[in-house]
């Protein structure tokens, strides 16, 4: 029997327990995958404890991001078979021993790629490259971004810095040396930021992106830049929207359209591919057994260091 996290009423970290399933058989167009590490990413907490909506009644599986070896394969699948280490995103409930997951949604994890590395890219990865392709960052703008050490964060400054954008990243003064590591010039978040910020770019900003959704970040974003349609959130869509920002997911009333679900997709084979080139870079934190999935999303909403990991 498989195992996997679920929960049956929203609620604390309490409401998720570990429960024996049916070995999970991938049907025409998926992939079955023998989970090796599962990525824990904030929305997973925001829908447990019922601050983001859950489709039915329940009960909810937990978890859409993951790495692993394909077990199985679905009917009119090409391109896998049993044994390959892969990596996914969008998985119902990577908190698994066991899933299945659309083939679409399943990369082949290149030689030197760990399985805790290719869990970590799906949602972080995936957003921020969408972000930027959105925002359509190119070598001329100075971004700033908002929250540059968080797993999106991170991932925001490493894609803008490949495309040849300045980077100017908030954090605190504990994170400063891994967002310079990264590429971006670090700034302390907090009172007087607007001055902070065109003391590191006396022309402006170009383009300015929230990933860390603080009181006050997009107010200040409007005192810096007019052109609101290079203001984004990923965090607090619901104001940006009264604001008349951008907002990508992150509780926005408006859906992400098509072209920017593919950049989604888009992100992982470009991640791994980089990654395995030495071109990108996840900082790893602590790993947590299944049965610690509860501590894990608490230790994330504590804002503990590094892409938290559940190893099955």
């Amino acid at each position: 029997m498989a195992k996997a996290v679920q929960f049956t009423t929203v609620g604390g970290p309490e409401v998720l327990e570990v429960v024996e399933i049916a070995d999970p058989a991938p049907g025409p167009g998926e992939v079955a995958v023998t989970v090796e590490a599962a990525g824990v990413n904030p929305v997973e907490r925001k829908l447990r404890s019922g601050v983001r909506p859950l489709p039915g009644d329940g009960p909810w599986r937990a978890g859409s991001d993951g790495a692993g070896v394909v077990s199985a394969v679905g009917e009119g699948v090409d391109g896998f078979r049993a044994g390959d280490a892969v990596a996914f995103f969008g998985a119902a409930g990577s908190y698994a021993s066991d899933v299945v997951v659309d083939a679409a949604k399943v990369f082949l994890r290149p030689a030197g790629v760990t399985a805790a590395h290719g869990a970590a890219l799906g949602i972080p990865a995936g957003t921020a490259y969408q972000a930027l392709r959105s925002l359509g960052i190119r070598e001329d703008d100075t971004l700033l971004i908002h929250g540059g050490s968080g797993s999106v964060g991170q991932a925001a400054i490493q894609f803008a810095v490949l495309f040849g954008a300045h980077v100017i990243a908030t954090t605190s003064d504990a994170r400063a040396d891994r967002v310079r590591d990264l590429g971006a010039e670090a700034i302390a978040y907090g009172d007087g930021l607007t001055g902070r910020v065109l003391e590191a770019a006396p022309d402006g900003v170009t383009a300015i992106l929230d990933c860390a959704g603080a009181d006050g970040v997009l107010e200040a974003s409007l005192e810096l830049l007019d052109d609101t349609d290079r203001i984004a959130t990923i965090v607090i869509g619901a104001k940006a929207d009264e604001m008349g920002l951008r907002a990508f997911a992150g509780g926005s009333r408006a859906p992400l359209t098509a072209q920017q679900n593919a950049w989604r997709a888009e992100a992982m084979p470009v991640a791994l591919a980089l990654m395995a080139s030495g071109y990108f870079d996840v900082e790893l934190g602590a790993e947590y057994a299944l049965d610690q999935a509860g501590e894990a999303q608490m230790a994330n909403e504590n804002g503990a260091h590094g892409k938290l990991i559940l190893v099955p």
